[in-house]
């Protein structure tokens, strides 16, 4: 929304179950090439409109537990998982609690594509523009623990796309379809 009015009632903070509602109702809706972060309270609110942010009234942890539970159970979407770099390399002295934090990611999340802050939100600005995201803040005040989550198809894979369009180009015959008659 373009008032301040209504920046001011997207800002509102969600109470734990309306955060955990917002995400079930968007991953409803979410396909591929959709976004999902759990972002750290210094995270800014972007402007591209398909960018929402809401405000969680939750531990850091539980949302981006939740979030992955939330997908893994998820029958229509999968995702990539991005970390920023600059969180292996933040120290402890800088940022206390940082070493706990990177611990417990560690054994929570699998198969994380570890990448520049900038890179990520670039890739995260580009979706936004054609995309829907949810972004959704926690209070955590550890720098660079924000979580991105890139939905896929569940049910289709790389290879299966990759023969798809193999075929397509070679000219193979296509299976018809049913054709309405009028």
């Amino acid at each position: 929304m373009n008032s301040e009015a209504g920046f001011a009632d997207e800002a509102a903070a969600c109470t734990p179950s309306d955060w955990e509602q917002v995400l079930q109702s968007r991953l409803r809706l979410f396909g591929h090439r959709n976004w999902l972060v759990v972002a750290d309270s210094a995270y800014p609110a972007q402007c591209s409109e398909g960018i929402e942010t809401i405000v969680a009234n939750a531990d850091h942890r539980l949302i981006v537990e939740t979030v992955l539970a939330t997908i893994q159970a998820s029958a229509h979407v999968k995702a990539t998982v991005y970390a920023d770099k600059e969180l292996t390399f933040v120290d402890e002295k800088d940022a206390p609690g940082v070493d706990a934090y990177r611990s417990w990611f560690n054994r929570i999340a699998r198969d994380v594509r570890v990448l520049p802050h900038e890179e990520i939100i670039s890739k995260l600005d580009r979706a936004g523009r054609s995309f829907r995201v949810l972004v959704i803040k926690s209070g955590l005040t550890i720098p660079y623990t924000s979580v991105f989550f890139e939905m896929d198809c569940a049910y289709w894979n790389a290879n299966a796309e990759k023969r798809l369009r193999s075929a397509m180009n070679k000219g193979k015959k296509a299976r018809r379809l049913p054709q309405v008659r009028s």
